[in-house]
């Protein structure tokens, strides 16, 4: 391997700052989120993730509501899962990313509330 290729790769792999504030805006994000969705659904910080999986009380395929009345995109738990013995373990939960940046992130929360209520 080049030797700038090299060097470039050792500064690369060295720099952990942007890992560091990445996690604490994470942490920032679940906090503030769970703070919001726990008025309304069952849910609890993960030990390590981006997305929040949480318990529906109605058919995890709602969400496709939740993404036409109220612009935010969940992922129905039963499109990761297949049936199994007549039971898919995915159904009645939903995935949701907390990708976007802060302010997106809690108005979908906030979006969400609204649905459930």
């Amino acid at each position: 391997m080049n030797p700038a290729i090299q060097a470039a790769s050792i500064a690369a792999w060295n720099d952990e700052e942007h890992v560091a504030e990445n996690r604490q805006k994470y942490t920032e994000k679940f906090n503030k989120v769970i703070d919001i969705l726990s008025s309304t659904l069952p849910v609890s910080k993960p030990d390590a993730s981006f997305y929040l999986w949480i318990r529906t009380p109605i058919a995890d395929t709602t969400s496709r509501t939740l993404l036409r009345d109220y612009n935010v995109s969940v992922l129905p738990g039963s499109f990761l899962a297949r049936d199994a013995h007549g039971v898919n373990p995915g159904a009645n939960f939903i995935r949701l990313a907390l990708v976007a940046n802060l302010d997106e992130t809690l108005e979908a929360a906030q979006r969400i509330v609204k649905f459930c209520r």
